[in-house]
């Protein structure tokens, strides 16, 4: 078990795939925001809408999963 990962090639790597991912995540959660019939922000956290919550939260895992997959691999 080496050191690998300190390197300052892999440490910046890192870094930077770690940010286009959540840059992805958040421009995918905007789009999806926009093409939606309603402001998701808003029915979620003043509505306090569980059901759309819910949903937001299992895409959120799932954009993410996606990213994860294309960094990674």
């Amino acid at each position: 078990m080496g050191f690998e990962w300190l390197k300052a090639g892999a440490f910046f790597g890192s870094i930077v795939y770690a940010l286009v991912g959540v840059v992805v995540f958040w421009l995918s959660f905007i789009v999806i925001d926009k093409i939606t019939p309603y402001n998701l922000w808003e029915e979620i956290v003043e509505k306090q809408n569980v059901a759309l919550g819910i949903v937001v939260g299992a895409m959120s895992l799932g954009i993410s999963i996606i990213v994860a997959a294309a960094v990674h691999g």
